[in-house]
């Protein structure tokens, strides 16, 4: 896709990122680098519900009226809490970028922090919270990752009821100063000195060293029984390389050969062959300071040591990978970079993570690290000696 990439920093600290495209659509995001990762275990969540509360209104603006201002314009508004950043986002026609930056800006200057509004959110956060536990692929998810990590870190983005009743208006004013360092990623039909000059009329900045996050890395194993279920649910996981090392593209191609879609070798040994599941799929999360590779699998309880064995066998036969497969994985991996780069807030998203590891740039030579990929560096992938495990089955 044509387009031309532009990064400057301002004097007041602002990092802006832009790709400008010919095209008739925007992306808007705003970033601060403060997540999850960053809360204690106490009020673990308040990251999380302090995102729903900024969608609640301004000082000038409800929370009505904030959507209205995207959804008349048939627009798209949202925001999410990850582990190291909490960022918020708006895709429009290309001819609101400046209503879209100007919105984000002040929802994120001027939130009202509604006491009544603050409490009502707390009870959708609940909700939220239940559902995770609730939906049993959420749960298995989010507890595979308490099995490769001790607390804080290792507990779930939503908290829990006990973590998130406790929280105050104040502790959400109090954690809300902390947003720090905020990057502008906007993607699409945009002129890089109009983003510039409204960027430094609009958008507030706090600077801040992000605080040093602390991470355990730990090994578990444990089957849960749960009443209700038809199914079992299973996760093997294990820590893998983070945003800032190359080993992160050799997990790529290993993803993509092992179950990268139904020709991958666990779709094909335990799908086709055995009918063992109908979703078998491998879920990387990697972050600047942080990386593990999530397995999942849905099967018949009777089938989970099987599945668990076959996961295992082929991962270890992943150190014989020949270089046949290894070319085709790296034309997988390159095809749906192509894919990618159609959406402009996947873009904005990828530059972004890529920015908080040290260069948006970085972006733009995917092709070329996946390239310079060596057979060995994937082949070690498969020397996999510690992982975690956790499977919940139908009582």
């Amino acid at each position: 896709m044509e387009s031309e990439f532009y990064r400057t920093k301002l004097d007041n600290g602002l990092i802006v990122l832009l790709e400008r495209r010919k095209s008739p659509v925007v992306a808007s995001l705003l970033a601060y680098r403060l997540g999850a990762a960053h809360e204690p275990a106490e009020f673990k969540g308040v990251a999380h519900y302090l995102e729903h509360c900024i969608f609640q209104g301004t000082k000038t603006k409800s929370s009505k009226e904030i959507s209205a201002i995207v959804d008349k314009r048939g627009g798209v508004l949202n925001g999410f809490t990850d582990e190291e950043v909490t960022a918020f986002w708006t895709k429009l026609p290309s001819k609101y970028l400046d209503l879209g930056v100007d919105l984000l800006s002040d929802m994120l200057t001027n939130p009202a922090f509604d006491g009544q509004k603050i409490e009502k959110e707390k009870k959708v956060v609940l909700e939220e919270v239940k559902m995770h536990h609730d939906t049993p692929t959420m749960y298995v998810f989010e507890r595979a990752k308490s099995f490769l990590y001790e607390k804080p870190f290792g507990m779930e983005i939503v908290g829990t009821e006990e973590t998130i009743k406790p929280i105050s208006r104040e502790i959400l004013l109090k954690f809300f100063k902390l947003y720090n360092n905020p990057i502008l990623c906007v993607v699409g039909g945009a002129d890089f000195d109009e983003v510039i000059e409204f960027a430094k009329r609009k958008i507030t900045v706090k600077r801040a060293f992000p605080s040093k996050l602390k991470i355990n890395k730990i090994n578990k194993q444990a089957v849960e029984r749960r009443k209700g279920l038809k199914q079992a649910h299973l996760v093997l996981a294990f820590h893998t390389a983070t945003l800032r090392d190359g080993m992160r593209y050799a997990l790529e191609s290993f993803n993509a050969v092992l179950s990268g879609g139904g020709s991958s070798r666990l779709f094909q040994e335990i799908r086709d062959k055995r009918g063992l599941a109908y979703h078998v799929g491998s879920y990387p999360q990697i972050g600047v300071d942080y990386g593990h590779n999530l397995i999942y699998v849905g099967t018949d309880a009777g089938h989970i040591k099987q599945v668990k064995e076959l996961i295992l066998k082929e991962i270890k036969k992943m150190r014989e990978l020949d270089k046949k497969e290894f070319e085709e994985s790296k034309e997988q991996l390159i095809g749906l970079y192509k894919l990618l780069q159609e959406d402009s807030n996947k873009v904005a998203l990828a530059l972004l993570k890529e920015e908080l590891a040290g260069s948006a740039e970085e972006f733009y030579r995917y092709e070329q690290r996946i390239s310079e990929l060596k057979l060995q560096d994937v082949r070690e992938l498969g020397k996999l000696k510690r992982y975690s495990f956790v499977a919940l089955v139908p009582e």
